[in-house]
């Protein structure tokens, strides 16, 4: 058992493994409950405790994992555990978030006497609860020493980037790439059926070769065999990741016309909608599909 106390905000998707791992390999942890009382229940049972309120979870705890939606909620959370927080406690925000705020967000604490790191996720729920995530970690190194033992209880891949607010814009960096490649993908099987060659035909040649990938195959599954829970990264996330990316870019007076492109593909599902809570990334097929008249 090791003697560190850890805290937990936001046990969705991914946040639920990612907890019961930290709890499973000997972490003294408390968690909180915003809606969903099931993982509550179920990380209790494995034995975490119950923070009664975000504050009294800032004071039980020396280092503390958010894993919420983006910058916003992080900025929410935060100012509700400030006065809990003792100096000393280290915030790892695991979310997609916005640099600019992830670095304000760390002056504020620091004059608190509170350390704060950025470590963002790649991969899915299942690699969460599997313990093999990826994690990028902006942080100084110092911090990096106290949060990685507990970061390696959730992730199999661990990358010390650089400072504070580098492990958010590698992420940034990160999702265009996947995303660019669902938004490729959804255009390219439309353009595929428009012209006869049917999804599984399309599939035939790319499994397998050198376009294939672990992205590609979670995407199709999806897209090919129905499989509509195979990638579950909303659409709405998606659309939130790529707007700041692009602020990052006009931010660095970089021009981006691949990632203005992929975001216009979400911008699009989103208007037409696809900004539900169980609207996935590959269900962008449907999108891009009525987008050149199929019904």
């Amino acid at each position: 058992m090791s003697e560190t106390r850890v805290g937990f905000v936001g046990l969705g998707l991914m946040g639920q493994g990612m907890a019961a791992n930290i709890v499973g390999k000997g972490y003294p942890l408390s968690v909180y409950a915003h809606r969903n009382r099931a993982p509550i229940e179920d990380l209790i049972s494995r034995g975490a405790i119950e923070a009664a309120d975000l504050a009294d979870l800032g004071r039980n705890s020396e280092v503390i994992f958010l894993c919420l939606s983006g910058s916003p909620q992080v900025e929410e959370v935060v100012a509700a555990l400030k006065p809990g927080l003792a100096r000393g406690t280290v915030l790892v925000d695991c979310s997609t978030s916005d640099p600019v705020v992830t670095e304000r967000l760390a002056h504020e604490l620091a004059a608190q006497g509170v350390d704060f790191a950025d470590a963002p996720l790649s991969r899915t729920p299942k690699e969460a609860w599997a313990g093999t995530l990826d994690c990028m970690v902006g942080a100084t190194p110092e911090v990096f020493a106290r949060i990685q033992p507990i970061i390696a209880t959730w992730a199999g891949k661990i990358v010390h980037i650089g400072g504070v607010g580098d492990g958010h814009r590698m992420k940034l960096l990160n999702n265009f790439i996947s995303l660019g490649y669902a938004a490729i993908y959804a255009e390219a099987i439309a353009l595929s059926e428009k012209v006869g060659i049917p999804i599984a035909s399309f599939d035939s040649v790319i499994r397998g070769g050198r376009m294939d990938c672990g992205f590609y195959q979670t995407f199709m599954a999806s897209a090919l065999e129905g499989n509509r829970e195979a990638h579950r990264f909303a659409i709405s996330n998606a659309y939130k990741d790529l707007r700041y990316l692009e602020s990052m870019a006009n931010d660095a007076k970089v021009v981006t016309n691949m990632a203005s492109a992929a975001k216009n593909a979400f911008a699009y599902a989103m208007a037409n909608g696809g900004d539900g809570p169980e609207d996935y990334v590959p269900h962008l097929t449907d999108f891009t599909a009525k987008l050149n008249g199929k019904s």
